[in-house]
């Protein structure tokens, strides 16, 4: 049968309907994952056509996955990060959700804090057991949408669960069955999907599901997890490690529309934030992602990435406020203890920094020339210099201009003492950057500025 796609507005041919494959043995893909070795990339040289949703959001895992691998948050710091992140996605909500636990009476309490506020954005999930009684918890909280751990590779149906996929494929169908009798909207997270049979399992029971969400009259949700980090976004990769392919897969056998589809993935192999760029551009609404990237392992998708390559890939911010990012990366520092790797992009002490002074020297001419874009403006975070041996004449004035608000050149005499006492510093065995406090002491002692703020506190 022939029909007109809504979608692409062309006719298309009915698409074949997988059928469950319950087989005796896991299918465990050897060939790609031999455990013994790096994971094999294959390519079957399919192209999936860039298909970009017209609409694409973000939303927030911090106080699930990103609760998992660090010490758990009070009620307090989860409603402060909470209110931060409705600052961060704007009046539009670019940050759509945001997924809590409910399992303690702490998790229920910044829960009903943060509904409480009455934010409209990010709007306030749960992730919970597959529980008749946790489906009733969520229901009386008032909350619509709840994630379900579903499962769908042979590593976890076989060796985790001792199950054979049909068994799996019905306990997770009656799961379902009872968030939709709760009236609870499920969102569906396809567990290690990039090890996943996905013509065999996958497509089956993401079908099955669609069925039973138009029986219901109730949107399911299918969250697509990259549990391990495998997945990549190389044109003409194969599934389940080509992201181009699942999200494909499940648009055109399974009719899951964009905004019901989400990425979620693992920073293993460094290929986080270009797995979750792929998905929205292949036709995923939605990216699943933690503030820092804090979660599991090596992480999470950072937030804050996505928060870019969104402005980056529709050319506006559409409301969100940036600066939250840097209030967002204090906080974690100050309140929480968390130490940020000082190069990590947009939040990291180091970030927007340079230390060789060549560099220095362009940026007193020109921020732009070394910075990425504007981050005193879009950030609050202004380039900045650290001084050590390396950063020459150049970059010592650039320090003294930017924390003095003078302009003074390489040639001053207040910068070639410095220079002087900072390389008898390093002559002398010194290894570390200079602090702010020791470079303020020696432009107080060397500029006639600081000697006169000096005299005058005298």
């Amino acid at each position: 049968m022939i029909e007109l796609n809504p979608s692409s507005h062309l006719l298309e041919m009915d698409q074949y309907k997988y059928e469950l494959q319950d087989v005796a043995e896991p299918q465990l893909f050897r060939n790609i994952y031999p455990y013994d070795e790096i994971p094999k990339t294959p390519f079957n040289f399919r192209r999936v056509p860039i298909n970009m949703p017209k609409d694409i959001w973000i939303t927030d895992t911090t106080f699930r996955d990103g609760q998992q691998s660090r010490a758990p948050y009070t009620a307090k710091q989860i409603v402060d990060i909470y209110k931060m992140l409705a600052r961060l996605g704007g009046p539009k909500g670019i940050i759509r959700q945001s997924e809590f636990f409910v399992y303690t009476k702490k998790d229920r309490e910044a829960v009903e804090k943060c509904m409480e506020l009455g934010y409209e954005f990010p709007e306030v999930t749960t992730w919970i057991r597959a529980k008749k009684e946790d489906f009733a918890l969520v229901h009386d909280i008032g909350i619509r949408e709840t994630g379900i751990l579903v499962s769908c590779s042979d590593y976890h149906i076989f060796k985790k669960l001792n199950m054979s996929r049909k068994q799996a494929f019905d306990h997770y169908l009656g799961v379902v069955k009872q968030a939709f009798e709760a009236g609870i909207s499920p969102r569906c997270h396809l567990e290690d999907l990039t090890r996943a049979d996905f013509y065999g399992f996958v497509v089956p029971f993401v079908n099955a599901l669609v069925d039973l969400s138009k029986e219901a009259g109730i949107p399911v949700k299918i969250r697509m997890c990259d549990t391990m980090g495998y997945g990549v976004p190389f044109t003409g990769a194969a599934p389940p490690r080509s992201v181009a392919g699942l999200v494909y897969g499940l648009h055109h056998y399974s009719d899951v529309t964009s905004e019901m589809l989400e990425w979620h993935g693992h920073n293993d192999f460094y290929m986080g934030v270009a797995n979750a760029v792929s998905a929205w551009l292949y036709g995923a609404s939605g990216v699943n992602c933690s503030l820092l990237g804090i979660g599991e392992r090596t992480g999470n998708v950072p937030l804050e990435a996505m928060v870019m390559q969104y402005a980056s890939l529709r050319g506006t911010l559409d409301g969100m406020d940036t600066t939250a990012i840097t209030d967002i990366a204090e906080y974690f520092q100050k309140e929480l203890g968390y130490d940020i790797p000082p190069m990590t992009p947009f939040v990291g002490s180091a970030f927007n920094m340079t230390r060789a002074g060549v560099h220095a020297d362009g940026m007193m001419k020109d921020t732009e020339i070394y910075n990425i874009f504007d981050t005193e403006k879009i950030l609050n975070r202004p380039a900045e210099v650290s001084i050590s041996n390396t950063s020459g004449l150049a970059g010592i004035a650039y320090w003294i201009n930017k924390h003095y608000h003078t302009n003074v050149t390489k040639q001053d005499e207040v910068v070639v003492k410095m220079k002087e006492a900072i390389d008898n510093l390093y002559a002398d065995g010194r290894t570390t950057v200079m602090g702010e406090e020791e470079l303020e002491g020696l432009y107080n002692t060397f500029s006639k500025a600081g000697r006169s703020r000096i005299n005058q506190n005298l």
